[in-house]
C-alpha cells in the first residue's frame, strides 16, 4: 500500500462529531482547529525526522538535524498562510547522541524558532537505537482563510516558489548551494501569508515529495487534474530531480487566471508552471503526456 492509501483508509473510518471545533482533520497540510467564539482558527501539523530515513549522522551536523526538524513542520504552517505561534519537539536519543549533541541539535531548532516566532514550549525526552525527533507546530490564521489543497479551481494558474530539484541534487552531490538546501531547508512563512493576504491563492500546500506526487495531491483534493508546462530548475538540478525528487519544501500554489503575480517575493522567484485543468482528477500531464507520480513515498515498493 502508499502512504495516499492508507491515509485514506483511516480518513474513512475517523468521524469528526457534528459541531465538532475541527474544521479540517486528515488530508491537509494541518488540521485546523476553531476555539469557540475566536476569531483565529489554529492550524496544527507534526512530523517526524528519523535518523536513516531522513536523516544520517555522518552527513548532517547535530545543528542541521534541529533546523530541518522544525523546518518541515514550519512549512506546513507557511502552506497555510498561517502565523506559526509555538511548538513541541519529542526526541528519541540513540547512545551516540551525547550532551554535546543535544546542545548542538538544539541550537540549530531555537535559532529557526526565534526567527519564525515559534517557541519552544515543550515536549518529551526518551531513548532509543536510532535519533527520532518528532515536531509539533501550531500556528494561527484569521477565521476561516486558511488555504487549503482542495481549493484550486479548472484554469487556475499552478504556480511554485524557488527553484526544484536542489535537495534530490543536494543529496547527490554533497557540494555547494544544493547540499545546503538539503541539510538546512528554507521554510516560505512569510511567502505563505502573502500568497493568502495578496494574491488570494486558491490552493496551497508546500512541494515535501517532490512536484510530480504533491501536486497529484492537490489535483486530488480540488476534484482536477493538471497540465505542466515548464520547470524552474535549481541551479545544477535535473528535470527528473525537480520533478520526483523531494525535499524541496517550496510552496506549489494556485491562483485565478487573472490574478497578476510578481516574478519574485523578497528575492524568491515566483514560476508560472502550468494549469489546472477538468476531468481525469487526481491526473498530472507534463506537456500533455501522462505523468506518473514519482515522489517520495515511505510504503512504495
Amino acid at each position: 500500500m502508499t502512504e495516499s492509501e492508507i491515509l485514506e483508509r483511516l480518513r474513512r473510518r475517523v468521524r469528526v462529531p457534528r459541531n465538532s471545533e475541527l474544521i479540517t482533520g486528515i488530508g491537509d497540510d494541518c488540521a485546523i482547529y476553531r476555539p469557540r467564539g475566536s476569531r483565529e482558527d489554529l492550524v496544527l501539523t507534526t512530523d517526524m525526522l528519523i535518523e536513516g530515513i531522513h536523516f544520517e549522522t555522518s552527513t548532517h551536523r547535530p545543528a542541521d538535524i534541529g533546523h530541518k526538524a522544525l523546518a518541515r513542520g514550519l512549512s506546513d504552517i507557511a502552506a497555510m498562510g498561517a502565523q506559526p505561534r509555538f511548538c513541541l519537539v519529542s526526541l528519541a536519543l540513540a547512545p551516540h547522541a551525547g550532551a554535546k549533541w543535544i546542545d548542538q541539535f538544539y541550537n540549530g531548532l531555537l535559532a529557526l524558532s526565534e526567527r519564525h516566532g515559534s517557541v519552544l514550549a515543550g515536549g518529551d525526552l526518551s531513548h532509543s537505537d536510532r535519533i527520532t525527533c518528532d515536531i509539533v507546530v501550531i500556528g494561527g490564521v484569521p477565521r476561516g482563510k486558511a488555504l487549503l489543497r482542495s481549493g484550486a479551481l479548472a484554469g487556475d494558474a499552478i504556480y511554485v516558489s524557488g527553484g526544484l530539484g536542489g535537495s534530490a541534487l543536494g543529496l547527490a552531490t554533497g557540494r555547494g548551494a544544493a547540499k545546503r538546501r538539503h541539510l538546512r531547508p528554507e521554510p516560505r512563512v512569510e511567502l505563505g501569508q502573502f500568497l493568502r493576504t495578496r494574491l488570494r491563492a486558491t490552493a496551497a500546500m508546500d512541494l515535501s515529495d517532490g512536484l510530480s506526487l504533491d501536486l497529484a495531491r492537490m489535483c486530488q483534493a480540488s476534484g482536477t487534474s493538471a497540465n505542466v508546462e515548464f520547470l524552474p530548475l535549481f541551479p545544477g538540478a535535473t528535470p527528473v530531480q525537480a520533478l520526483h525528487g523531494g525535499e524541496d519544501y517550496e510552496l506549489l500554489f494556485t491562483v485565478s487566471p487573472k490574478t497578476r503575480v510578481p516574478d519574485d517575493y523578497a528575492g524568491v522567484p515566483l514560476s508560472r508552471i502550468g494549469t489546472m485543468q477538468a476531468g481525469s482528477v487526481g491526473c498530472v500531464f507534463l506537456k500533455g503526456r501522462p505523468l506518473a507520480a514519482l515522489g517520495y513515498d515511505h510504503f512504495r515498493q
